[in-house]
């Protein structure tokens, strides 16, 4: 019997969330046969995770918990290696100051004792393999399974390539910059409105930062909400980010880091280039298809820009390498995806 952590869908429609469906639902792991657990609100949830896994795994002495979500809950990571988080990133560890109450008075201990504990883990990432390493036990085994990056906008190759046909920065005019995910000091968005206003005083652009996700914990939406430029959408349905990705310039991550930093992937699907912040999980995500800049010197990170969009045939020489870089990666993640359900099918 192989369970599914499914307890903590449901509430906000997130990565996180999406990651789960599309890796852990039973299309993406047929033919093996999983069992969701699921729960409702967040006293079923804390029920589930703290009880309720732990008693299904007791009574099923052959059955293997795949959480992909939160981190396992303490008693659930007594069962060892039949306990298999999915790991999207190690900031529960290494970011405090980044976690909201929830996350690190619930989230940290737990993820803290299955990092210490646990045997084998899949991570999204090569950039997480590593870190996760320096946490892990030695005799660890830490697996890869990437997420194909869908076109979950519904852009269109066809529509792509149109949009980048179309596509054009004359110099002082409107230049749209966009960045999705949810507002939070993780995200490092401050660093996105310094570098629209450098574009803005420097450069001698109309430049907007478009902000498309709903605002989290920290109050950065309502500091961003006041600066020069900065457009807030907050949550948008997909239909309405197809156009705001279509009409945009360029699409801007500054991060303080990522685990994956999908949204990227996900944004070359509507053939834009990619500004990210040059660090070592951008690089294995973007390859030479994205430019890297160091946000904390907006100055020279809009300097970079400016050249960029100006430079002649550029976005459809993105759209190339973005649609290129896309699939390299899904090819990546099929493979992936073929070797852990070998791996799984082991224990069905």
């Amino acid at each position: 019997m192989i369970y599914v952590d499914h307890t903590h869908l449901g509430r906000h429609v997130t990565g996180l969330e999406r990651i789960t469906l599309e890796l852990f639902g039973a299309e993406a792991l047929a033919p093996l046969q999983i069992r969701p657990i699921r729960s409702k609100g967040t006293l079923g949830l804390i029920l589930a995770q703290q009880i309720g896994i732990p008693a299904r795994l007791a009574l099923n002495p052959g059955s293997i918990l795949l959480a992909p979500g939160f981190p396992p809950s303490i008693p659930a990571s007594l069962f060892g290696a039949r306990v298999v988080p999915y790991i999207h990133d190690c900031f529960l560890l290494t970011r405090p100051q980044d976690l909201n109450r929830r996350a690190a008075l619930y989230m940290a201990p737990a993820f803290r004792r299955a990092v210490a504990m646990l045997p084998w883990f899949l991570v999204n990432s090569k950039t997480t393999a590593g870190e996760l390493a320096a946490f892990a036990r030695p005799d660890a085994e830490i697996t890869l399974y990437r997420p194909q990056v869908r076109d979950v906008f519904a852009i269109g190759a066809e529509a792509s390539a149109r949009a980048a046909n179309a596509r054009r920065a004359e110099k002082g005019g409107r230049l749209d910059l966009i960045a999705l995910g949810t507002i939070e000091p993780r995200k490092n968005l401050a660093a996105a409105a310094d570098i629209v206003e450098a574009l803005r005083r420097i450069h001698g652009w109309d430049a907007r930062l478009n902000l498309v996700g709903r605002a989290g914990w920290g109050g950065e939406a309502e500091k961003l909400a006041g600066r020069e430029g900065v457009v807030m959408h907050g949550y948008a349905e997909p239909a309405r980010v197809r156009e705001l990705l279509a009409s945009a310039h360029v699409f801007l991550s500054t991060s303080h880091d990522e685990g994956l930093g999908l949204p990227l992937l996900e944004a070359q699907h509507a053939g834009l280039p990619v500004v990210a912040p040059d660090k070592a999980v951008f690089r294995e995500v973007l390859g030479s298809s994205g430019r890297l800049v160091d946000t904390a010197d907006p100055r020279r990170a809009a300097a970079i820009i400016d050249a960029m969009v100006t430079s002649p045939g550029i976005f459809v020489q993105a759209a190339a390498d973005a649609m290129a870089n896309v699939a390299r990666w899904n090819a990546e993640a099929s493979a992936d995806r073929k070797a852990l359900i070998e791996r799984l099918a082991r224990f069905s």
